[in-house]
């Protein structure tokens, strides 16, 4: 990351008169409508082979779902945003169906429900990390 960093540093200041101080990158996560591109590209399996192939356990240890979670509007609770987008909520095996919300909790201790994980979590443990 540090050559990417230096090369949008040059290219910034050099075109646009922008200085930064760190670079941050993300992962294009392969749902929704970046999956259904990639899925009509027939380039999605070499992406998902690409996160694959940078899996970085390290990543693992900070990864948003320990530590965080999403309510939608209507109350549903989500490990994950990306399992919110797939309607993966906490306490359900399927999409869009049931899950937990925040009135069915007496508390947010929600450490012995297991996160919900698919391919799209390859995604945030690739590289340097996502979360």
């Amino acid at each position: 990351q540090e050559s990417l960093e230096s090369k949008y540093k040059e290219e910034l200041e050099d075109n646009f008169g922008i200085l930064f101080n760190q670079l941050y990158t993300m992962t294009n996560m392969p749902i929704k409508r970046f999956a259904d591109f990639l899925y009509r590209r027939d380039e999605l399996k070499d992406y998902m082979d690409l996160l694959v192939r940078n899996f970085n356990a390290d990543t693992t240890k900070n990864l948003m779902c320990l530590n965080t979670i999403s309510i939608c509007y209507d109350g549903k609770i989500f490990d994950c945003d990306f399992n919110q987008q797939l309607g993966y909520g906490i306490g359900s095996s399927e999409a869009y169906e049931g899950g937990m919300t925040v009135f069915d909790v007496n508390s947010f201790n929600l450490q012995d429900i297991p996160i919900k994980n698919d391919n799209h979590c390859f995604g945030c443990t690739a590289g340097m990390g996502s979360s």
